[in-house]
Formats: C-alpha cells, structure tokens, sequence
C-alpha cells in the first residue's frame, strides 16, 4: 500500500472523526486502545452520515463511487449514513479537450475530422471515469463519443488494493466483520469498476440488451457503432429523450404517468427472470423517456456498463420468497433461504418463521399500494441477519437496480402498486418454468451433453439404486424423526431422485435421436420421470 496515500487516507479519517461510525462497544479491546489518543481530538458536531460523505468526497472519485454502491445497501447499513451516501456525486472537471482528441484518434487510427463530419470539443458530460462529446458522422447521424479519462487505470488499481487492505482488515478485526464480507464486497465492486475501463464491454452489454428488447414498447437501446469502438472509446448513437426526472416536460405532453411507471416495474422483472440480464445502473441520470407516443410511453436507457445476472437457482429461489412472502406463507420464506443457502442449514425454522412474522405483518397492514416492495425485501435481508445470513454479492446488484426502480416509479407515480404489476408476472414465470414446453426445450438444447455421457449412464444409474436401497433403513428412521416441512422436503427429494433415475431410463431404452423417435418404453418411462419430478 503507498505510503503517501495511507497517510491521506488516515488524515482524512481523523479529520472527520470516522472512528465514531463504529460504536464503542462492537470495537475490538486492540482498536480501542490504538484509537486512545484519538479521543484527545475534539467532538464533530456534524453528522455521521455527512461526515463520512464528506471524507469519500474528497478521498476521490473512486471512494466515491464505492460510497455509490454502499447506499444501495440499506440492510447492513444505518438509514442516515445511506441518505448522505446517497447525495454522492460523481462529478469532476472535464479534462483537456486536446488530450481527449489525441486519445480518439489514437484509437482510431484516423484524425478526428477524417471520422467525424463534426465534432464538439465541449463535452456533454464528465465523471471520474470517462467524459462525452457530441459528434456527427461522415452518414449525418448524430452520435455521442466516450472517452476514458487518461491515466484512470493506474489511479483505479491503487486504490482497489487499498479498498482491498480496509475490507482485510474489517473482516479479521472487526465484530461480525466476516458475515459482512467486505472482501467479497470489494471484489464485486472490482469487478464493476474494471468493466467500466473496458468500453467494449459496455458496448457489448448495450448490444445485447438492445438485442433482447428489439421492437419492444417498453425500452430502447441506442445503437452502439462497432466501427469506431475500442476499448477506451465507445461511439453511440445520440437519443433524443427526456430526463425521467423532468416530470414537468412530461406532463407538458401529455404523458400517461400511470403507464410510465407499471412499464419501469415491468421492463426490471423482464430483465431479471426472462433475459436473466439486466441494466444494474439505473439511476435517473441514465433513463429517459422517448418524445413519441406520450400515452404509450417508452423508456430508454443509458450507460450500460454495470449489467447484472442470477444463477438459475437464485432466480427461481427469489420468485418463490417474493410469493410466499406477498402470500404471507412465512414458514415457507423460512424454508426457502435454508434451501438456497443463503442462511445456514442448522437454522431454527420455527425461530426464523416466527421473526420474520414479526417484521412483515406490520408491513402487510398496510394497502398494498402503499408497501415499498424494495423495503419489504431489504427487511427480510435485515432479519435474515440476526440468524447469520451472510451477505450476497449476487444479490447486491439486483437489490439496488429494484430501489431505483421502485423509488423512480413513486416518483412518476406515487400510487403504484408495485406489486399489481409483479404478482402476475412471477405467477406466469413459475408456470412457464415447469410447463412441458419449457422442459422439452432444456431437454433439446442440453439433450447432446447427456448423450456424451450415456456410456457412463448404466454404472451410474446402478450406483444411485445401490446406494438408496443402503441408505433406505436409514432415511425411514430420519423420516419418522422429521416432522411438518422437513418431511414433506424428503419425500420430495426421494421423488425427484426417483423421477431422474426414471427418466435416465427413458434415455437408455432410446435411439440417439431420443427425443423424436422415443420408443413407447421410453415414453412410459419419460412420462413417470415428469411425473415424479413435478409433483409438489
């Protein structure tokens, strides 16, 4: 770690006093004493929240973009430090207008006026990474030009490796610190910061969310032009929108506000569960609205930088809590976060049902209309934690893309009912999910992977019937010990055990080309195999 810069860092720490974000008591006896002599130093009358908002600010673009991520979670931070993280801006003066043009055409290979039929040396915009310039092309269609700032990788990797020695610390000193994962934590945020230093990779992200909603009604892409992208310069089609925040434009055009906001919860669903890709920056600053069709309106999106993805386990594992939860089947909220992992095996069910009862019946008082479906999710996260859930990278960027969402709709319509939009959708996405369709489709495209290992498929399947039949007296003991869900998750198991077996035999009894020409023991046995699999 540099020296200079550790120094910068603790001077700034003691400046604004950020020892006293960390309550007295949850302080290690080791850190207690080295901050003794801090003591010494006067009181801050100002605010936590605004104090460590201040020293980000002026720790640089980097601390402030990582303060970014840190407002998104509210369920392992306090409400006043995430409302000051929240005023974070990533604003800083733009750099030399020559330098960006020597950068361009670099890139390029090409002088500017070679490329571009104009070219604004005024940038539009410019943060801590990159800045945009107007331009035209030699075609006449209006583009905008990004640019990476100059030198930003150095400056990015060295405070990454000291991001990197905070969380190391955090986790081997600090109380709970390890259920926290602050290096995970960082890493995720590596991961967001470098694939912001690689344009193609935005460009790539823009493409295919372009691509997954072509001809839609409810999002626009701009087009990316490949020809003059490189890795620190994107070239994009100009759009011509208006800020989402501008309601008074929109209403001046008579925009159906309602619509507006039911299509931004509809667009983030679509993104989640049927692309299972979605745009993870969508603050204000990057969505508009198109000027056409203002009672059909459309959303169009910017800066796709940051995108996001769930395993297929975690997409099905959040469906079904978000149900259960709206259902107010908290045994099975319970169930399902021992079933995903997220909180241990050993956890009390009885225990977690009952305190997650506690939290959500207060909440579900309310109309429904009146429920921030983002808060109700951000809770259940907060009282997952007093059972030792440990925190999910995976989930971060999706939790935060559904804050800006939801607050973002509000905002266009402070009546939406968030979960009229939702409720539907994930019952549709559950049904398609076991329909026989949806099976026959996973079976075509993974079809060739089983049949490159049918030969190992007789041994294997009499290993698994050998194994069971060992293992039958000792799961009749378990089960009649096992009471109420944990039962009902064994016969379960032992079905869809039994339905694989059942339909490895459908396989076996099958030519090559299995699926057209299943012989009507194939068929018999594939049958019993959807049987056993989708029976509740």
């Amino acid at each position: 770690m540099p020296v200079r810069r550790s120094l910068t860092i603790a001077r700034v720490f003691l400046r604004y006093r950020l020892d006293q974000l960390l309550p007295a008591e949850e302080r290690p006896l080791w850190l207690r004493g080295l901050l003794l002599p801090v003591k010494l130093l006067p009181q801050s009358k100002i605010p936590r929240g605004e104090r460590l908002r201040r020293a980000l600010e002026e720790l640089g673009p980097i601390f402030v973009k990582f303060g970014q991520l840190l407002s998104t979670r509210p369920d392992l931070l306090p409400p006043d430090i995430v409302e000051q993280l929240d005023y974070l801006q990533d604003k800083v003066p733009p750099f030399p207008s020559d330098q960006c043009t020597a950068l361009i055409e670099e890139a390029l290979g090409a002088k500017v006026g070679e490329v571009f039929a104009k070219f604004d040396q005024q940038p539009l915009a410019a943060a801590s990474v990159a800045q945009v310039h107007a331009a035209e092309l030699k075609s006449g269609e209006s583009v905008v030009v990004k640019v990476l700032r100059p030198g930003i990788d150095e400056v990015i990797q060295e405070d990454l490796k000291l991001l990197g020695v905070i969380a190391r610390g955090i986790e081997r000193f600090v109380p709970e610190g390890r259920r926290m994962r602050p290096v995970e934590v960082v890493e995720d945020y590596r991961h967001t910061i470098e694939g912001e230093l690689d344009l193609t990779r935005e460009a790539a992200n823009g493409t295919q969310l372009r691509r997954n909603f072509t001809n839609s009604p409810l999002l626009y892409i701009p087009e990316v032009h490949w020809d003059y992208t490189r890795e620190n310069v994107l070239v994009l089609e100009r759009i011509d929108g208006i800020p989402v925040t501008d309601l008074a434009q929109l209403r001046a055009q008579d925009t159906n506000m309602q619509l507006l906001a039911e299509r931004g919860v509809e667009i983030f669903f679509k993104q989640v569960f049927e692309y299972n890709f979605f745009h993870a920056d969508m603050h204000p600053g990057n969505i508009f609205v198109s000027r056409e069709h203002p009672q059909r309106p459309q959303y169009i999106a910017i800066d796709t930088a940051i995108v996001g993805s769930l395993t297929r386990e975690d997409q099905y594992y959040l469906a079904r809590n978000l149900l259960a939860m709206f259902r107010r089947d908290y045994r099975m909220v319970a169930e399902l976060h021992v079933q995903s992992g997220w909180v241990r095996s050993d956890t009390p069910i009885n225990a977690f049902e009952s305190a997650i009862r506690s939290v959500c019946e207060p909440i579900f008082e309310k109309p429904l209309g009146e429920i921030s479906f983002a808060r109700v999710l951000i809770s259940l996260f907060q009282t997952a934690r007093r059972f030792d859930m440990a925190v999910q990278p995976q989930l971060v960027l999706l939790q935060k893309t559904l804050l800006n969402i939801e607050g973002l709709g509000r905002q266009l319509y402070p009546q939406l009912d968030l979960w009229k939009t939702a409720h539907p959708f994930l019952e549709r996405w559950m049904r398609d999910r076991i329909h026989p369709k949806t099976i026959v489709g996973e079976i075509k495209r993974y079809g060739p992977e089983w049949l490159e290992k049918f030969p190992q498929m007789p041994q294997l399947v009499y290993s698994a019937l050998e194994q069971s039949r060992e293992l039958a007296p000792q799961l009749e003991v378990i089960g009649e010990q096992l009471a109420g869900s944990q039962r009902r998750g064994l016969r379960q198991y032992i079905r869809r055990v039994a339905g694989v077996v059942l339909g490895v035999g459908a396989i076996a009894v099958s030519k090559p080309e299995w699926l057209a020409q299943l012989p009507p023991t194939g068929w018999v046995l594939g049958v019993a195999a959807l049987v056993l699999l989708l029976w509740p």
